[in-house]
């Protein structure tokens, strides 16, 4: 067994509940055989480790070197199958497998009319909630059995399984194809962001219409028309179009309301559409809105009926405090944000094993901002580093970038002047390497070449120039979301008028706020 199958199994027994570590006690309890003993042992070995080590396992003499591998792949296995058992993780994918597996023992009993019966109920199951994949496989089973029992009209039989057959092969097509596109959109947006120029707007949009045109939103079941409002998200964001942006992720959600009992089966779906809804909000800032609709969010996920899981409650972390920071720098609330850091950095930790390492270092960048905007430029650096010192990540270029400039700004806001030309080297150098840097990069970068030979008397001087060539991209299509990751311009009015950054934000957040009686309209 490799290192990282080694890694799975702790990871496994630690993602365990108290619930499911006492049924999987009680499943191997029912068992009597010297392996089993084994395993059991290991399991409790694991569950009482803080961190994997192998060599504590070896000289508990539970197993030697050579039968660990064997042991851990039992083991492994054995919780898979208990979990499996536990009431709390049944689904329909997971209840209509289950009656599959029940109509294939019949089969292979020869008690072909059982097993028919069984896959009737599972194929109406399936269709209820639009599980078009399990069913056309039901529909195969039902036609292989059908060719072996043939007591009934199989006429009328075969015209049914037929139709059934053809229909659910062109609607899974259709599923196909849709997901295919929403890969190749999001895979765009990860990979290169957001449009740079009217070149690449001009590409992703002849893509688009290009891959979109041959479907109809009439013609699509309840999940088709999730990724068709996915796609246009998607899409949305590439060309930075936040309003369309808003308006399919509010078709994503309203998808979900017209059909509630559609939430329980397809919550991750739910939770990404939400998330998106108040990405589009945030970006076209609109606070009031932003802040009814994350409480939305926050009352529907704390609602008893809401399903949860290990997953799920890793993406509602994620989802509510990467979002309650955007809505307290739209209302320029930084103290609210200072208070909710330990919550944060306690969910960081309890939900480390379900959390990809990009997401916390987006939940670290956040922090950084928040600590910097209220003048703790100590514990801004402190996070800052934490992100630079990641090496199992490669972040997305803008964050890379302004995780930079913010370190370097932070060391120059805190004093430590002995520090600041070789981070002032090593942000030029590092900004220098990047490819196709935005032009508000580009003129940081040009800046920051001059700053070792600027005197303390002409800072001010060079602070202005800075603000004047930066105020003109505050309103390019493409250039302003860099300002998203790091409000320099606030920072940079802040020291020329000699007022608190987290002021300056404040007041342009209460004009924001005024504004928005005139766009309510739009949304």
């Amino acid at each position: 067994m490799t290192n990282q199958l080694k890694d799975n199994l702790f990871v496994l027994i630690k993602s365990l509940t108290k619930s499911e570590k006492r049924q999987f006690k009680l499943y191997v309890g029912r068992m009597d055989s010297n392996e089993d003993s084994k395993f059991l042992k290991l399991f409790n070995l694991l569950d009482k480790m803080e961190f994997y080590s192998e060599d504590l396992i070896l000289k508990n003499k539970i197993v030697s070197k050579l039968q660990l591998s064997n042991l851990k792949a039992h083991l492994y296995k054995q919780i898979l199958i208990s979990l499996r058992l536990n009431p709390q993780h049944k689904n329909v994918k997971l209840h209509i497998r289950g009656q599959i597996d029940f109509a294939t023992i019949l089969y292979q009993k020869g008690l072909y009319k059982q097993s028919l019966k069984i896959l009737d109920k599972a194929k109406s199951f399936a269709l209820k909630y639009d599980e078009n994949a399990s069913a056309y496989e039901i529909v195969e089973f039902e036609k292989l059995i059908e060719s072996l029992y043939v007591t009934r009209s199989l006429s009328n039989r075969t015209n049914e399984l037929v139709s059934q057959t053809n229909h659910l092969r062109e609607q899974n097509e259709v599923y196909s194809n849709l997901s295919n596109i929403s890969l190749q959109l999001y895979e765009k947006l990860i990979k290169a962001g957001y449009a740079k120029s009217d070149v690449e707007s001009k590409e992703i949009k002849k893509f688009f219409k290009q891959k979109i045109r041959s479907f109809r939103l009439d013609e699509l079941g309840f999940r088709e028309t999730l990724i068709y409002y996915q796609i246009w998200v998607w899409y949305s964001l590439l060309i930075q179009d936040f309003l369309s942006s808003y308006k399919y992720a509010s078709k994503w959600i309203d998808t979900f309301n017209k059909s509630p009992e559609m939430i329980a089966i397809h919550p991750v779906f739910y939770l990404k559409g939400y998330n998106f809804l108040l990405e589009a909000l945030a970006l076209i800032k609109y606070p009031s809105k932003f802040k009814n609709r994350l409480n939305d969010l926050i009352n529907v996920v704390e609602d008893k009926s809401f399903p949860r899981n290990q997953n799920l409650n890793a993406l509602i972390f994620i989802y509510k405090y990467n979002n309650l920071f955007n809505l307290h720098v739209l209302e320029g609330d930084f103290k609210e944000s200072i208070k909710i850091i330990p919550r944060v950095l306690e969910g960081i930790e309890e939900n480390k094993n379900f959390i990809d390492h990009h997401h916390i270092m987006l939940l670290y960048f956040k922090i950084a901002c928040m600590y910097f905007t209220v003048n703790d430029y100590d514990n801004c650096i402190k996070y800052v580093n934490m992100i630079m010192k990641n090496k199992n990540i490669k972040m997305r270029e803008d964050l890379q970038c302004f995780t930079r400039v913010l370190n370097l700004i932070a060391h120059w806001e805190a004093g430590y002047d002995y520090y600041l030309d070789k981070i002032i080297r090593e942000t030029y150098n590092y900004l220098d390497k990047m490819n196709d840097l935005h032009e508000v990069q580009k003129t940081i970068l040009k800046y920051l070449n001059g700053l070792e030979n600027i005197y303390p008397g002409e800072i001010k001087g060079f602070l202005r120039n800075l603000h004047s060539e930066l105020k003109k991209f505050e309103d390019d299509p493409y250039e302003k979301r860099a300002f998203l990751y790091l409000d320099i311009i606030s920072w940079l009015e802040s020291k020329i008028n000699n007022k608190p950054v987290a002021l300056i934000i404040k007041e342009k957040a209460l004009l924001i706020n005024r504004k928005e009686r005139h766009t309510t309209a739009l949304i």
